[in-house]
């Protein structure tokens, strides 16, 4: 009965793990779509801030996508599948802080043309 128990409760949090990760890795996915659709359209209208909007919406996105894979972690069986979580994980991390340093350029590239501009 205990056993069957755990098993049943193991099985649980699988399955709700798993609809977690798709969850978040989804959301990931229509926000990078949706940012990358936006951007376009800023594009066409020479509007300034369309690289600042898509690397926006990539960063948001890569959060989502790295809160999948580390809930991917909860599930894990064997130390090669770890190895390589881990290894997307900091991938993940190592895009975001780029993503976050190429916001911040962009950023002060758009400041210091308004400031030309004013």
């Amino acid at each position: 009965m205990r056993v069957e128990l755990l098993h049943w409760a193991e099985s649980v949090l699988k399955y709700l793990v798993q609809f977690g990760i798709i969850l978040l890795e989804g959301t990931g996915a229509v926000i990078l779509l949706f940012s990358g659709a936006k951007s376009v359209v800023r594009l066409c209208k020479n509007q300034p801030h369309a690289r600042l909007s898509m690397a926006q919406g990539i960063a948001l996105a890569l959060c989502f996508k790295l809160g999948g894979e580390v809930l991917r972690t909860v599930i894990v069986r064997e130390w090669s599948e770890l190895l390589v979580l881990g290894a997307i994980i900091f991938l993940h991390a190592a895009m975001s802080i780029l993503i976050h340093w190429e916001i911040k350029m962009e950023e002060k590239r758009l400041s210091a043309m308004s400031d030309l501009t004013d």
